[in-house]
């Protein structure tokens, strides 16, 4: 299996998500990711599972109608995805998604991929930039992805 070759440069990063969400996404029903500020960040993730569950949020039936019999690894890239935009529903608006947050900022994500294994990470708040190990084990499971 050969690792596709990858575009040069600043084009990538990664984002850590408390469990069951980053579940929830791989699963392709959560499209948004809620934050409590903006992000200028527009492009490719490495999405992280990191190692806190919101152990509350197992309890929401949308959640665990989402997540029904999935493992939730933790302290592991699971996949990647791009965010595509960000913003926040103005007050007293509907919200944009039944994941969304009142208040919060949504990162609206597409062309989710999972990753047939985890690959064990340390994420950092905010957008972080992977390592060139990690990236190199992420897109050897995805010998299809282009950017």
């Amino acid at each position: 299996m050969s690792t596709p070759t990858l575009p040069e440069g600043d084009w990538l990063r990664g984002i850590s998500i408390k469990q069951p969400w980053t579940t929830a996404i791989l699963t392709g029903a959560k499209t948004i990711e809620n934050r409590p500020q903006s992000w200028s960040w527009r492009g490719w993730v490495v999405l992280h599972a990191g190692q806190q569950t919101d152990r509350p949020a197992l309890r929401l039936p949308l959640v665990a109608r989402t997540i029904r019999g999935r493992q939730l690894v933790t302290g592991a890239v699971v996949g990647v995805a791009r965010i595509t935009g960000c913003h926040q529903d103005p007050d007293g608006a509907l919200l944009c998604s039944p994941w969304a947050h009142m208040g919060a900022w949504h990162l609206e994500l597409a062309d989710v991929q999972e990753l047939p294994l985890p690959v064990t990470a340390r994420g950092q708040p905010g957008p972080w930039k992977p390592t060139p190990d990690l990236l190199g084990q992420v897109f050897q499971q995805l010998p299809g992805f282009r950017p």
